[in-house]
């Protein structure tokens, strides 16, 4: 009789266990002849040990399974404890998925500047995306930092923006505070749904692993093995964006992403990503990535939209 303690890594236990244990109860059927007793990271395995090396490899197979596809069904670990499913090959695989969303999708840099986003963000700790609406720069930070925290390469994802929007004020909108900024960042609220699924999600979200503010909240701050996205950077003023970047601590990663021709500030106030374009342009360690019309991935008419707006000849009032 062998006892050994199998330590479950790169995952979350409590999705291989399930809710009320219904995953672990059919992974102990299949190993009838084990004892197995989960506690925490920690299952602590009992019986023959040739027994107790299938076992260890068919948890290092669902773990594998949640960390590339972010879910498990019953269905899919049926499939995994009966040798009927088959996980991708990496050197075959697609290099352009930065991870699975929801039930396996498949989310993918899907234009030539969002790879440069990708690429950008494996050498460098600070990246600018900068490009008009419907370019997925928003859509494809918040995947490389759901993909980040997957990996343990940070403890936390802060996604942020200014509480800027042409014509309105927060002031006359209902609600308390959360319910006033709520609708400025659901843009952000909408792409972690198509990455995590929502038990998850909401988890993240009451821990504060997740955290979604405005920008103002980011003032004091120093965000350590954070990665932290400025979305809509265009509406920060000289002293916001100072401020954001700032705040840099260690092991942390920065995107900014704006549309440097979407401004929403007052008409003498100058964008303050305008600016950090401008001052940071040579500094070492930090990125740059113009995207254009070519990287729309919206309605085929987003893209003429932003060319007839380009190429307006008429000037600014």
């Amino acid at each position: 009789m062998t006892e050994r303690i199998i330590v479950i890594e790169k995952a979350d236990p409590r999705d291989i266990y399930g809710t009320n244990n219904k995953f672990l109860t059919l992974i102990k059927s299949s190993f009838p002849e084990l004892k197995i007793t989960a506690r925490g990271h920690n299952l602590k395995v009992n019986g023959s040990s040739e027994l107790i090396e299938k076992f260890e490899d068919k948890i290092k197979e669902i773990t594998e399974h949640l960390h590339r596809y972010n879910s498990l069904s019953i269905n899919q670990l049926e499939r995994i404890l009966t040798n009927e499913m088959i996980m991708p090959d990496d050197k075959n695989g697609d290099d352009d998925t930065i991870l699975y969303g929801i039930s396996g999708q498949a989310i993918k840099a899907r234009t030539l500047n969002q790879r440069a986003m990708v690429t950008a963000m494996k050498t460098n700790d600070m990246v600018f995306a900068v490009g008009p609406a419907g370019t997925g720069k928003t859509y494809t930070a918040v995947a490389l930092a759901v993909k980040a925290l997957k990996e343990k390469e940070v403890k936390k994802i802060i996604l942020t923006r200014p509480a800027v929007e042409a014509g309105e004020n927060l002031g006359f909108l209902p609600g308390d505070l959360k319910e006033k900024l709520d609708p400025y960042m659901q843009p952000l609220y909408d792409a972690l749904r198509d990455m995590i699924p929502p038990e998850k999600l909401s988890y993240y979200l009451e821990t504060g692993t997740i955290q979604i503010a405005p920008l103002a909240f980011m003032r004091g701050r120093t965000l350590d093995r954070a990665f932290v996205i400025l979305d809509e950077a265009q509406n920060t003023t000289h002293n916001q964006m100072k401020m954001f970047l700032t705040r840099m601590g260690a092991d942390a990663q920065f995107i900014i992403t704006g549309d440097a021709q979407q401004i929403d500030l007052p008409r003498k106030q100058a964008s303050g990503l305008k600016e950090a374009i401008r001052l940071l342009k040579d500094v070492k360690g930090i990125k740059f990535i113009k995207l254009d019309d070519r990287d729309v991935i919206r309605h085929g008419l987003v893209k003429e939209i932003i060319r007839a707006y380009e190429n307006n000849e008429f000037p600014e009032d």
